[in-house]
C-alpha cells in the first residue's frame, strides 16, 4: 500500500513577552535629585508602554543612597532576589554609574544575573549584556565610574597628607578633654579634670576597669549624652599622646579602592609625629610613667589569646552581655563578662564548657533525627505564606508611581513659587502637604519591603536543612557543625541553653 504523507500547517509558538524590570537610583536626598527620581520612574513607565514586546514587572528604585556599596540599597537587593526567583527576564537602567560604581561588585552581579538568564541593558552606554562580551565592555565604563569616586577620595587623601607633612593638619574631631575651635585644640577644663583623675588613679595602682567603675559610680558624664565609662575608654585615654601635647597623625586610613573602608594603620601608611602640637592636659612625665606601668603589667603576657568555639556567642540572660572563659581548678567554665569584671550583679551562674558541648551534641542529634518534621515542615509553611504575599511587587510598583507623581507635583509647586505665582505661605502649605504624602508612601513601601525579608529566612533555613542532612551523629562535639549553624546561645538558666540557629530557628536544650 502506498504511503500518503500530508504536510500539516506549522503552529508557530507565540512570541513570549519580555518581563522587564527598570532600576533607578539618585545619589542624594536633595530637592533636585528627588525630582530626578520622579522623572526616572515616569520615564520607565512610559518606556514599557512604548514597547509592546515587554511587560513591566516592577520599577525598582533607591533614593538618597550612594552607589559605592550595594549593601545599603534595599530595592537593588530586592531586584536581585526577584531575578533569582525567575520573575525577571531583562533589567534596564540609565547607566553603569547608576547601577554601581564598584567594578568588582558590578561584574559579580552581572555574572550572577546571567546565570539566571537575566540580561541588563545600560542605556547611556548602549551596552546589552545579552549580545556583547560583558567582561570586556562593561569593565571599561565601570572602571571610569569607579575612577570618578576614587579620584575625589585621592584628592582628599593628598590634601590631608600634605597638611600632615607641613604640620598644618591638626584633627577632624577633638578628643575628650579638648574643644576644637577654629581648627585649634583648646582645653575643656571640666573634662580635663577627669582626664587628670584617670592618670592619677592609674598611677596609684588602680586597674582600668576599676577606674571605669569608679567614674560610673560617681556619675561622671561623658560626651554626646553617653553615661557609661568602659575599660577601653580608659585605655584609650591612657594611651593618647594628645594629653601630653603631642600628636601621632594617620593612626587610621581610608582604603584607596571601592568600597572605601576605614582601617587601623599598622604600618601600611606613613605616620607623622608632631611634638607640642596642642596644649597638654597632663605633664610629659605623667604620661610616660603611665606607659611604663602598662608595659610592666603586660610583661610575660605576650602569648596570643586563643579563640574558643563559644567566644562571643554565649549571652547572659540578665544583662545581655557575652560570656568569657575561665579556668578554675583545671576545668574550663564560662561566666558573664560583666559579672566577672564586677560591673553587674547578675544572678547568672557559671557553666562548665564540657556541659555546653554535650548540650549542643544532644541538640544537633535531635535536629538530625527530626530534620524533616522540624525544618521541612517549617520551610513548607513559610513558602505557603510567601505565596499569599506575592502581590507585594504590584503594591510596590504602584507606590513608586504615586511617589513619582507627588514628587512631580512638588516640582511644579516649587516652579510656581519661583515665578512668583505662589506666595511664601501658599508654597509652605502646599509643599508641606506634599512632603507629608511622600513620607506616608515611603513608610508604607518600607513596611512591604520588610515582608519580603521572609525570602532570606527561607533560603537560610534551606541551607541549614542541607547542612544538617549531611551531618552524621558521632556522639561528640562537632566544632565544624557548630561553627556552621549556631549564631548565638542564650543561657536561659543554670540548667538550660537556647541555641539560635541560621534562619532564626531557636532550640532549647537542657544542660
Amino acid at each position: 500500500m502506498r504511503k500518503t504523507i500530508t504536510e500539516l500547517a506549522r503552529h508557530e509558538k507565540p512570541q513570549q513577552l519580555i518581563r522587564l524590570a527598570p532600576y533607578a537610583r539618585v545619589s542624594s536626598d536633595s530637592e533636585d535629585q528627588r525630582h530626578s527620581f520622579a522623572v526616572q520612574v515616569r520615564y520607565y513607565t512610559e518606556y514599557a508602554s512604548a514597547h509592546p514586546e515587554c511587560v513591566l514587572v516592577d520599577i525598582y528604585a533607591d533614593e538618597g543612597i550612594t552607589g559605592t556599596c550595594m549593601e545599603k540599597r534595599d530595592d537593588f537587593k530586592r531586584l536581585i532576589r526577584d531575578c533569582k526567583k525567575r520573575k525577571i527576564d531583562r533589567v534596564i537602567t540609565k547607566s553603569i554609574s547608576r547601577f554601581a560604581r564598584n567594578t568588582a561588585e558590578l561584574l559579580t552581579v552581572v555574572r550572577t544575573l546571567k546565570e539566571f538568564g537575566v540580561s541588563i541593558y545600560f542605556e547611556e552606554q548602549g551596552i546589552d549584556t545579552k549580545t556583547v562580551d560583558l567582561e570586556m565592555i562593561i569593565t571599561f565604563p565601570g572602571m571610569a565610574a569607579q575612577k570618578e569616586s576614587e579620584t575625589i577620595s585621592d584628592n582628599m587623601r593628598w590634601s590631608y597628607k600634605k597638611r600632615m607633612e607641613s604640620g598644618d593638619f591638626n584633627c577632624c574631631r577633638a578628643a575628650y578633654g579638648f574643644d576644637l575651635i577654629n581648627g585649634e585644640l583648646q582645653i575643656n577644663e571640666a573634662e580635663a579634670k577627669v582626664v587628670r583623675r584617670i592618670f592619677h588613679l592609674y598611677l596609684q595602682g588602680i586597674g582600668k576597669q576599676a577606674i571605669a567603675n569608679q567614674l560610673n559610680a560617681d556619675g561622671v558624664p561623658k560626651r554626646y549624652g553617653q553615661k557609661t565609662w568602659h575599660l577601653f575608654t580608659i585605655d584609650y585615654i591612657l594611651n593618647n599622646e594628645r594629653y601630653m601635647g603631642d600628636a601621632l597623625l594617620q593612626k587610621s586610613y581610608t582604603t584607596e579602592t571601592l568600597p572605601f573602608r576605614k582601617k587601623r594603620n599598622h604600618g601600611e601608611k606613613t605616620q607623622y609625629y608632631v611634638e607640642n602640637s596642642n596644649p597638654a592636659i597632663v605633664s610629659r612625665e605623667t604620661y610616660q610613667a603611665a606607659q611604663e606601668l602598662q608595659k610592666s603589667k603586660s610583661k610575660g603576657n605576650h602569648a596570643p589569646k586563643n579563640r574558643y568555639p563559644f567566644s562571643g556567642l554565649l549571652k547572659c540572660p540578665v544583662c545581655g552581655h557575652t560570656y568569657r572563659r575561665q579556668i578554675v581548678n583545671g576545668k574550663a567554665y564560662w561566666l558573664c563578662s560583666y559579672k566577672a569584671a564586677g560591673r553587674t550583679q547578675c544572678a547568672c551562674e557559671r557553666i562548665r564548657e564540657d556541659m555546653i558541648m554535650e548540650a549542643f551534641s544532644r541538640m544537633s542529634d535531635k535536629l538530625a533525627d527530626n530534620r524533616e518534621e522540624l525544618l521541612g515542615d517549617l520551610i513548607r509553611q513559610l513558602e505557603k505564606l510567601q505565596e499569599r504575599t506575592n502581590g507585594n511587587g504590584e503594591k510596590i510598583y504602584e507606590l513608586n508611581r504615586q511617589i513619582a507623581d507627588v514628587n512631580a507635583q512638588s516640582l511644579v509647586v516649587a516652579q510656581l513659587h519661583g515665578s512668583g505665582i505662589l506666595n511664601n505661605a501658599e508654597y509652605a502649605a502646599q509643599s508641606g502637604e506634599l512632603n507629608r504624602k511622600v513620607s506616608e508612601l515611603r513608610s508604607e513601601r518600607r513596611r512591604i519591603l520588610t515582608e519580603n525579608e521572609d525570602d532570606e529566612i527561607i533560603e537560610s533555613l534551606k541551607a541549614l536543612n542541607d547542612t544538617v542532612a549531611d551531618y552524621v551523629p558521632a556522639g561528640s562535639f562537632d566544632e565544624d557543625l557548630f561553627g556552621q549553624i549556631v549564631e548565638s546561645i542564650t543561657v536561659i538558666s543554670g540548667t538550660a541553653l537556647c541555641f539560635r540557629l541560621a534562619g532564626g530557628l531557636a532550640l532549647t536544650e537542657k544542660i
